[in-house]
């Protein structure tokens, strides 16, 4: 079997943030989908498990962190092209997500900010090696 990732999130409101994550570009894996949680799949190799409180809390060895006020990971997703980018962040956007900074420009890698309903914050970005500085 191929190694893939799995992140899990807490979510106050399953129905809103199923929306946005498919806004984004995430399909829901039905196999792995029910009313307390949804698998969405980002590609073959990276998936996204949004729970609700109480389902996360059966896997948690912690309290859930308040991601709203505090960060608690930034997951970064990267495109083939500025365009993605911009599409993928827009589609957020649509769907209620906010975009807490403007877009960061490092020359070879251009990235947006975008975070969900529970303040969980992803990065999209393009990397253009080519054009990474050289010393």
């Amino acid at each position: 079997m191929k190694s893939q990732v799995f992140i899990n999130l807490a979510v106050k409101d399953l129905g809103k943030s199923t929306k946005l994550y498919t806004q984004m570009g995430f399909t829901i894996n039905p196999q792995f989908s029910d009313d307390s949680a949804k698998c969405l799949v980002w590609n073959e190799s990276i998936f996204l498990m949004i729970m609700s409180h109480e389902k996360f809390k059966s896997f948690a060895t912690k309290p859930i962190a308040d991601t709203k006020n505090n960060l608690a990971g930034i997951f970064a997703l990267s495109m083939e092209s500025l365009e993605q980018v911009n599409k993928v962040v827009d589609s957020a956007l649509t769907a209620g997500g906010i975009e807490p900074k403007p877009i960061q420009d490092h020359g070879f890698m251009q990235l947006r900010t975008v975070e969900d309903f529970d303040g969980h914050t992803w990065e999209i970005f393009y990397m253009d090696t080519s054009k990474f500085p050289t010393t």
